[in-house]
């Protein structure tokens, strides 16, 4: 019905209610004012209240319509109000004017003026019908003006739609009710639960009780009031074996049934002479109901203590509907192994599984990963014939999906007689979540071909599987598609949007997502506070990190532990320690997670000590380590040198906790015995590993043998590294710097033609750091910054200062064959000097110069980083891709140990 025009039939002549008489319509005057159609837009406001009880409820003391006497002078005054509406308050004056025009015989636009202000006027509709039969008008008018209203493009909420439905009822106009059924599935209102039940009383009285019930069966949501109104139309229809059998799974799924729903069904089985029903409905729906209040409210002890104890002595058995009762009460609480346990005990009880109790315990086969048991469970459900039950279905297809076995869920899908929308978005995010977007885009034209429309969860199942390859723009091509489907993005669609950021390290992408989901005033929650914070950590955004801390205290989530961790890990990888340690220090019950985040930060900090120390207190508490504390364990021995003790934790791994060494634990290892000097154990190191070593093995000897200035190692490491990424520019950057420093020019040469022969670049350099709220970034590509010159002068002086005090450049890290002089002025221009020296020009109060680098610090500017603390008496914190440096007094706290 999206063009309601023209509908013939519509004609109020020719459809008549034939129970009455109706007076013909007068001629329909052409509408001479002009409505403010797009008031229909007008958000809803408080209702007209009318507190006379013997008054017209359109009548108001408004003095300039007392004193109307023509139709044309109501016309002319409400072109005046129109025209100039700021002084006119439309929710006090439209009955009003609906009156006026009703005393002189306009039906049409006193129709229009109770539909163009239906958000304000919705609750008089009652009223409006009454007043509007008792002024000799006909109900079919209110049609006509509707379709008008309609196709000239005013749009409608789901409210107005159920009033024309109960006019169409009212008036038996079968064939209008049907396009407004269809123009409600096109507008996605087919959801709406008050909507439905409208469409259950329409078919129920214009067509049949069956196309009611389909109805019904249809309606994803099916809430208490779809529930009670559904038996209702089937006892009115004298269908009382459906209406038992309704009530009967309405109380399977704790919906409560009204008092006079009750009285009407034992009214029903009296007529149906259904004794047995009757008594078991009086005695049974009380214990039943009883037990449902227990386990939906939680409190499941009280519940079963009903159900075992107090049903028995009463002499009253169990029937399958409180078993439904207790299995989802298990459900509602997360005590899936309960839900399986009840299972098994209604079965050997006797009791043959219902659709409900199946749907429960596939909920909980999917919950514990017990996918042989789910299998078993779908042979029962094909003997059974439940597989015609849409829920059912849905929950088998979900099943199947999170057990990775996408195509006994497609042959599920495909198979199923009744579809939902859940059916087919539980398969559109298998298909999303395994990267098959072909698959679920084909899914999801397929489905729109068949006439359902997507819903916000079709679209939500599409976002994070993009957004979780790191197919970012195609995730926010989504989250455009849901907006242009009139449908709102909810926080759902952005925290995975922004989750898929921030595990793909497009830490401002999430950012950027962020601030534009503030714009459209989204609340965040806590799972998207975890991923802002993670991506403030991947930054080392302290201020922004502050920021998001703040937001969780707002939203009084700062307590919960997943939250407490990332907040540990931010302020470890912001720079500041000390309050990483502070929110460690408050959380009561310490997770495994937490102890490894605290000693993760120690460990990029270089303080190994204190991540042993940690490590002790942690198996104090009897808190058993996994593979990653072992990775923290190691980076804080390699970051502080300690070999000894590093050797010790290794062997402990599988000695002591049955852990097997990953590649990660290897490669801290090699870096550890390097870094150290003991090159030759590394190599042999790496030449005993039960696996086979990767580049990041062969790229930290490689590493260690520059520092060391160890040639013939370190070529046996690069030609491993060169066939393994053959286009990864920084290992040949590595080889240039160790040749130029041992003045092997023609290799330098050499290697430089290699790179280009590969059409290989180097990815740009870059440091940034952060100034009140802004960050300066400072890049080998690019523009220069606006204050370079002041820049410069100010390194200038600096260098001057520290020579004073014992600098002397390392030419060694330039890989160019130029005289000394051209060496230290390119020196000069590393990112990380210009990044720390702007920072020395514009923090005050004492405050820690933040630089963040996105490659490994050269010696020479870690020297210079010492000195400046040293001349200007101040704290540097500097990131580096591998760990922190913290430079004060003139001395790092890594201890040269990098």
């Amino acid at each position: 019905m999206d063009n309601l025009s023209p509908l013939h039939h519509l004609n109020p002549y020719s459809h008549q209610n034939p129970k009455r008489n109706h007076m013909l319509p007068k001629s329909l005057p052409p509408p001479s004012i002009s409505l403010p159609i797009p008031d229909a837009h007008f958000p809803p406001s408080s209702p007209f209240q009318f507190s006379p009880p013997k008054v017209s409820p359109f009548f108001h003391p408004f003095d300039e319509f007392n004193e109307l006497t023509t139709l044309n002078s109501v016309k002319e005054m409400h072109a005046q109000m129109v025209k100039n509406p700021k002084n006119v308050n439309f929710t006090t004056i439209d009955g009003t004017v609906m009156r006026n025009y009703l005393e002189f015989g306009d039906f049409v636009s006193a129709i229009k003026v109770f539909f163009v202000g239906f958000a304000r006027n919705y609750l008089l509709y009652h009223s409006f019908v009454e007043e509007f039969e008792s002024f000799g008008g006909d109900p079919s008018e209110i049609l006509v003006v509707f379709n008008e209203l309609h196709s000239k493009g005013v749009e409608f909420d789901s409210i107005a739609f159920t009033f024309i439905l109960k006019i169409c009822m009212a008036l038996k106009d079968l064939c209008v009710g049907l396009e407004i059924h269809a123009c409600l599935i096109k507008k996605g209102f087919h959801d709406d639960v008050h909507l439905n039940c409208a469409l259950i009383n329409f078919y129920e009285k214009c067509w049949s009780i069956d196309k009611a019930n389909q109805v019904f069966y249809e309606t994803p949501n099916q809430e208490d009031f779809l529930w009670n109104t559904i038996v209702m139309a089937n006892l009115r229809s004298e269908k009382w074996k459906n209406a038992l059998e309704l009530f009967g799974n309405m109380q399977r799924v704790s919906a409560k049934a009204t008092s006079g729903l009750i009285v009407k069904m034992l009214q029903a089985c009296g007529k149906f002479r259904a004794l047995d029903e009757g008594k078991q409905l009086h005695g049974l729906s009380s214990w039943n109901s009883i037990i449902s209040s227990y386990t939906v409210g939680g409190c499941l002890s009280d519940a079963f203590d009903i159900f075992a104890k107090e049903m028995e002595c009463s002499g009253i058995k169990p029937d399958i509907i409180t078993w439904n009762s207790v299995l989802l009460g298990y459900v509602l609480q997360g005590s899936f192994e309960m839900v399986l346990t009840s299972f098994r005990s209604l079965c050997n009880a006797g009791f043959k599984p219902d659709s409900y109790l199946v749907t429960s315990a596939l909920k909980a086969v999917i919950e514990l990963g017990f996918f042989k048991l789910g299998k078993e469970i779908h042979g029962y459900i094909m003997k059974s014939n439940l597989n015609c039950d849409v829920y059912v279905c849905t929950t088998l297809v979900d099943m199947y999906v999170k057990n990775d076995c996408l195509e006994k869920a497609h042959a599920v899908f495909r198979h199923a007689k009744n579809k939902n929308v859940c059916t087919w978005n539980s398969l559109i995010s298998g298909y999303s979540y395994k990267g098959l977007f072909g698959d679920a885009e084909k899914l999801l034209n397929q489905m729109e071909e068949e006439g359902i429309k997507p819903d916000l969860v079709t679209w939500n199942c599409l976002v994070p599987g993009y957004s979780m390859r790191g197919r970012i723009e195609e995730a926010l091509a989504v989250m455009n598609q849901i907006k242009s489907s009139g449908i709102t993005p909810n926080v759902v669609s952005w925290t995975a949007l922004i989750s898929g950021c921030s595990q793909n390290g497009k830490y401002t992408d999430a950012l950027k997502v962020f601030s534009q989901m503030q714009a459209e005033n989204v609340k965040p929650n806590l799972r998207m506070i975890c991923s802002l914070l993670c991506a403030c950590a991947g930054l080392s955004l302290l201020k922004k990190g502050e920021e998001i801390h703040c937001f969780s205290m707002k939203l009084e989530i700062v307590d919960d532990m997943y939250v407490a961790t990332a907040l540990i890990d931010m302020y470890s990888k912001a720079g500041k320690l000390e309050v990483a340690n502070n929110v460690f220090s408050k959380i009561q019950e310490k997770t495994l997670p937490c102890w490894n985040c605290m000693m993760m930060g120690y460990a990029i900090h270089g303080h190994g000590e204190e991540v042993m120390i940690l490590y002790d207190k942690m198996r104090d508490k009897c808190i058993r380590p996994d593979a990653i504390t072992f990775t923290a364990l190691l980076s804080g021995c390699k970051n502080s040198g300690l070999v000894d003790e590093g050797w010790k934790y290794f062997d402990s791994m599988q000695e002591e906790y049955n852990i097997i060494p990953t590649i990660e634990h290897y490669c801290c290892m090699v870096d550890l015995l390097g870094k150290a000097g003991f090159l030759d154990k590394a190599s042999d190191f790496i030449k005993t590993m039960p696996i086979k070593p990767d580049a990041s093995i062969w790229g930290a000897l490689l590493t260690s043998c520059r520092i060391h200035k160890n040639i013939k190692l370190a070529e046996v490491a690069a030609e491993k590294l060169f066939k393994m990424e053959p286009k990864n520019s920084a290992n040949y950057v590595l080889m240039m710097n160790l040749y130029s420093s041992l003045n092997q020019w023609d290799d330098v040469e050499r290697l430089k033609r290699s790179m280009i022969d590969l059409a290989m670049k180097s990815p740009p350099v870059w440091s940034w750091t952060q100034v009140n709220q802004s960050i300066h970034v400072f890049s080998t590509y690019g523009k220069p910054h606006p204050e370079e010159g002041e820049i410069y002068f100010e390194l200038y002086r600096l260098i001057s200062e520290i020579r004073n005090l014992g600098y002397v450049a390392d030419l060694n890290c330039v890989c160019q064959n130029t005289d000394d002089n051209e060496k230290e002025k390119v020196l000069l221009s590393h990112t990380e000097k210009l990044a720390m020296v702007y920072g020395v020009m514009k923090t005050k109060g004492g405050s820690p110069i933040r630089v963040v680098k996105n490659t490994r610090i050269c010696s020479d500017c870690h020297t210079v980083a010492k000195y400046i603390s040293l001349a200007r008496n101040c704290e540097i914190l500097l990131r580096d891709y591998g760990r922190f440096h913290h430079f004060k007094d003139g001395k790092c706290a890594c201890n040269d140990c990098w």
